[in-house]
C-alpha cells in the first residue's frame, strides 16, 4: 500500500521528464533596437582654393583692372567714335571729343600738362563763342580756360568730381593777359581769389561790372543749364544785376568756386542726362543766405570731439573710385577704340620741369 502511493506521487514527474523533449518549445530571441539618436553631419569638403594674393598685389590689380579713373586719366586723345556724351556729369565719359586750342583770339588754355582741354564739340564751340563775344561787347580781354574735360572724359585721376562728359568748363575770374603766356607762365600763374579777407563778400576792387558781365553773358546762352559760383560772388551779381534778373537763376552757389566760374551745358544728345531745369527763384534772398551761414560756420574753428568717432572717415577721394563696371556701358567702347590723329600743338605736354623746380622753393 505504502509503495503504491509513492508509485503514485512520482509518475506526474516521471512522465514530465520523459516528455519534455517532446513539447520543448523554441526559445524566444530578443533583438535589440537602437535608440534613434540625432545624426551628426560632417564638414562638407570644399575643393582647395588658390593661395591669395599679397594685400599690396591686391591694391595694384584693383586699381588697373578695376578703378575706371586710371583707365580714363592714361588715355592722350579722343576716342574715334562720333561725338557723344554718356551718362551723367559725375559718372560717364565722352565720345568723339575735341580739343580746345591752347591759344586763340580770344582765350588762353592754362595748365596744359594736365591734358584737360577736351569737351564735346558743342561745348568747345560754346568756350569760343563766349570769348569772342564778351571781348567784343563787355570789354572782356578775353578767357582763360581751366579744366573741361580728359580726352575720352570718365573720372579723374586728381581733382574734379564732374567734368566727366565734356559739358563741364572753368573759366577763370582772372582777366586774360595782354600777350601770349608761355607755356610755363600756364603752370605757375595762379587766378586770383575775387573774395576780401572775411572770405564771406567779394572784394570789390578785383570783383568788377566786367566779371558780372561775363558771367551774364554765359548764363544768357540756352545751351547753358547751369554756371556755378561762390556763394559771395552769387550775392555780389544779385546786389549788381540791374533790372534784367532773370539770368540769375541760372547761376547757383557751390562750394569754391571763387577764382572761377563753373559753366554746365545740357546734354546735347541721347544717352546722357541733363540737371533738372532751375525754375524761375533767382536764388537772391534765403538761398543765398543760408550759403553764406554755411561758410561762415565752417571758417570757425572746430572743437576737438570728446569721444572718437564710431565711423572711420573716408577722405572724398576713396569715395570717388568709380569703377568701369559703374559707368555706363557705352564706355568700355569709348576706352577701347582707337585714338583721333592730332595737330602737333595739341599733343599732351608734360609739366615743365622750372615750373617744379621753382614751386618746391
Amino acid at each position: 500500500m505504502r509503495r503504491s502511493l509513492i508509485h503514485f506521487l512520482i509518475a506526474p514527474f516521471v512522465f514530465i521528464a520523459f516528455a519534455a523533449p517532446v513539447f520543448a518549445v523554441e526559445p524566444i530571441v530578443t533583438i535589440a533596437v537602437p535608440v534613434p539618436v540625432e545624426v551628426k553631419r560632417g564638414p562638407v569638403p570644399v575643393p582647395p582654393r588658390k593661395p591669395e594674393p599679397p594685400k599690396e598685389a591686391q591694391k595694384t590689380k584693383t586699381k588697373k583692372s578695376a578703378v575706371a579713373k586710371y583707365h580714363f586719366g592714361a588715355k592722350k586723345t579722343a576716342a574715334a567714335l562720333r561725338p557723344r556724351s554718356i551718362g551723367w556729369y559725375a559718372k560717364g565719359c565722352l565720345a568723339g571729343g575735341e580739343k580746345l586750342p591752347a591759344t586763340g583770339p580770344a582765350w588762353q588754355s592754362m595748365r596744359l600738362s594736365r591734358n584737360r582741354q577736351w569737351g564735346h564739340p558743342k561745348m568747345i564751340k560754346l568756350v569760343k563763342a563766349l570769348a569772342i563775344e564778351a571781348k567784343k561787347h563787355d570789354g572782356w580781354p578775353g578767357l582763360l580756360v581751366g579744366d573741361i574735360s580728359q580726352p575720352r572724359g570718365g573720372p579723374m585721376i586728381t581733382g574734379h568730381a564732374s567734368h566727366q562728359v565734356g559739358l563741364d568748363a572753368d573759366i577763370w575770374l582772372t582777366p586774360m593777359p595782354d600777350r601770349v603766356l608761355t607755356r610755363i607762365e600756364r603752370e605757375q600763374i595762379s587766378a586770383t581769389s575775387m573774395l576780401d579777407k572775411t572770405s564771406l563778400a567779394v572784394n570789390e576792387e578785383v570783383f568788377t561790372d566786367t566779371q558780372v558781365a561775363v558771367i551774364k553773358r554765359a548764363a544768357s546762352y540756352r545751351e547753358v543749364q547751369r554756371i556755378f559760383v561762390h556763394p559771395a560772388i552769387k550775392k555780389a551779381l544779385c546786389e549788381k544785376a540791374g533790372s534784367d534778373r532773370r539770368w540769375l537763376a541760372k547761376v547757383r552757389p557751390l562750394w569754391g568756386h571763387y577764382y572761377h566760374f563753373h559753366i554746365r551745358m545740357r546734354c546735347p544728345n541721347g544717352g546722357c542726362r541733363s540737371q533738372k531745369s532751375v525754375t524761375g527763384d533767382y536764388g537772391c534772398g534765403k538761398e543765398v543766405d543760408r550759403w553764406l551761414k554755411k561758410i561762415e560756420a565752417s571758417l570757425k574753428p572746430k572743437p576737438k570731439p570728446k569721444k572718437k568717432p564710431t565711423k572711420k572717415w573716408i577722405p572724398p577721394s576713396e569715395r570717388r573710385k568709380i569703377t568701369i563696371a559703374q559707368l555706363p556701358r557705352a564706355c568700355r567702347k569709348v576706352l577701347e577704340s582707337a585714338g583721333t590723329q592730332v595737330a602737333a600743338e595739341e599733343v599732351p605736354v608734360k609739366k615743365p620741369v622750372q615750373a617744379t623746380a621753382t614751386a618746391k622753393k
